[in-house]
């Protein structure tokens, strides 16, 4: 047996032992209603900050809370490895989603509820879940060795659900505060719970509302009909015209800077697909997208553009015959590599304005907290180092996935810690983040403290 299976087996006895106190701390930091897009989830933001600073500050860590334009970012170090040992800076963040339909959680989000080795609660896997095997990793070592093999520095953000704007504020006065050697993103999952996979690479993102104006005022549909625009037939027809009839995106211009992924880098991904398992985890079906890639070629390498929501007129119970004087939609875009967000954002409004009918006036408002997308290399140490501890855990050898979602920050936390950078985490598609009945796999939990540790020691020299 070696040292390090020695570690992890100890470790393991540890995290078994105090199972009820872990828990126990787990479901407090899930009972927070920290929710960073609603103004009336303030308070709870600040209860769930003082708990994070004070439980931090018990882990004998070095503890700042940096203020922003929005949410503060809590940032934590424990240098006492010495100049020596490297520094790993780890990524997480304590905002979450809001809770609606809150009539579909079986129960209530705040209120975190184990079931058949799930815990249940908005924020049990996503960020909250993953950031908190990762503060279980850290303690358990301490009490484990007395120490940590290396020096670690913690940035968790409260605005990561609202596009990172803070953060991202911030980034070029705190550059000597977060420089670090490596970085590691704890905010990604597996394709299959039983086989370890490190993600290589994220889309970038760029999202809108867009308002279509035609009057001052709503207009009775017998008296106008026929007469006046109507701003929901120009609103459908301009979203229905953003592709062609094999889902390419007709946007001029959208695609020219998009990157091509070489075969050389196909080789070492695995695009493996279970439409039956897709349509039994969301009962829909693998058809969306540009029909000339297979399903994870379009969620992984290339962009897309979707519409998340659109209203206009009379949407209550009943009937009410009126042509309202606006209408409304917002619209997201993922990006792949070389896709500039600010550039992809102007071309969509462009492209509604141009095309707009003599009469209707369209706004476009581009969201802040855009993000660019993120590719890293296999061969890179701290890819390595945590593909081994995944290994290590798992009992068999890591794969290398890339992941459709965007976490907006990363290119600009990367560049400001001047580190190389990992992408990983234990969600599943199945976790229901963002949606009713969000939950996390408390094996999970486990296996996060021990991949988290075995790293840890790995990088150590």
């Amino acid at each position: 047996m070696t040292e390090k299976d020695s570690l992890l087996l100890s470790l393991e006895r540890l995290i078994d032992q105090n199972r009820d106190q872990w828990l126990k701390e787990y479901k407090k930091f899930l009972s927070f209603a920290s929710i960073s897009s609603e103004a009336e989830s303030k308070p709870a933001m600040q209860a769930c900050i003082d708990w994070l600073v004070d439980y931090l500050k018990q882990m004998n860590f070095h503890v700042e809370l940096w203020p922003t334009t929005g949410h503060p970012v809590i940032f934590a170090s424990n240098n006492r490895a010495g100049t020596k040992q490297p520094t790993l800076l780890i990524y997480n963040h304590y905002d979450v989603q809001p809770v609606d339909p809150l009539g579909e959680w079986n129960s209530p989000p705040f209120e975190p509820t184990i079931r058949e080795g799930d815990i249940y609660a908005r924020g049990a896997q996503d960020n909250k879940g993953q950031c908190f095997y990762v503060l279980q990793a850290l303690k358990l070592l301490q009490e484990q060795t007395g120490t940590l093999p290396i020096n670690i520095k913690l940035c968790i953000e409260g605005e990561e659900e609202i596009g990172s704007h803070g953060l991202g504020g911030i980034l070029k006065n705190k550059k000597s505060e977060l420089k670090a050697d490596y970085l590691a993103i704890v905010d990604l999952g597996l394709d299959d719970p039983h086989i370890p996979a490190i993600t290589l690479g994220t889309r970038g993102m760029v999202s809108m509302d867009v308002e279509v104006c035609t009057a001052t005022t709503d207009v009775h549909s017998g008296y106008h009909g026929g007469i006046i625009l109507n701003p929901i037939q120009i609103l459908v027809h301009l979203l229905d015209s953003l592709k062609d009839k094999n889902g390419r995106i007709t946007i001029p211009g959208f695609y020219d800077q998009a990157e091509t992924m070489s075969d050389e880098e196909r080789a070492l991904v695995s695009f493996q697909f279970n439409a039956v398992e897709y349509h039994r985890i969301t009962g829909g079906y693998p058809y969306g997208g540009e029909k000339d890639y297979t399903a994870l070629e379009r969620s992984w390498i290339r962009p897309t553009l979707e519409i998340n929501g659109i209203n206009g007129g009379y949407t209550g119970s009943g009937f009410k015959t009126v042509i309202p004087a606006k209408s409304y939609a917002k619209i997201s875009c993922r990006l792949v590599p070389h896709q500039d967000p600010r550039y992809i954002g102007e071309l969509v409004a462009k492209y509604f304005k141009d095309n707009a009918p003599t009469g209707a006036e369209i706004t476009v408002h581009i969201h802040p907290g855009q993000g660019k997308a993120v590719r890293i290399s296999p061969t890179a140490h701290v890819v390595k180092v945590f593909a081994k501890a995944y290994e290590a855990v798992f009992g068999i050898p890591c794969q290398y996935i890339l992941q459709g979602a965007s976490i907006p920050i990363v290119p600009e936390l990367q560049e400001t810690c001047e580190a190389e950078v990992v992408l990983l985490g234990l969600g599943l598609m199945t976790d229901q983040i963002h949606a009713p009945n969000e939950h996390f796999g408390l094996d999970r939990i486990k296996k996060g403290i021990l991949i988290m540790a075995q790293a840890m020691d790995l990088f150590k020299k």
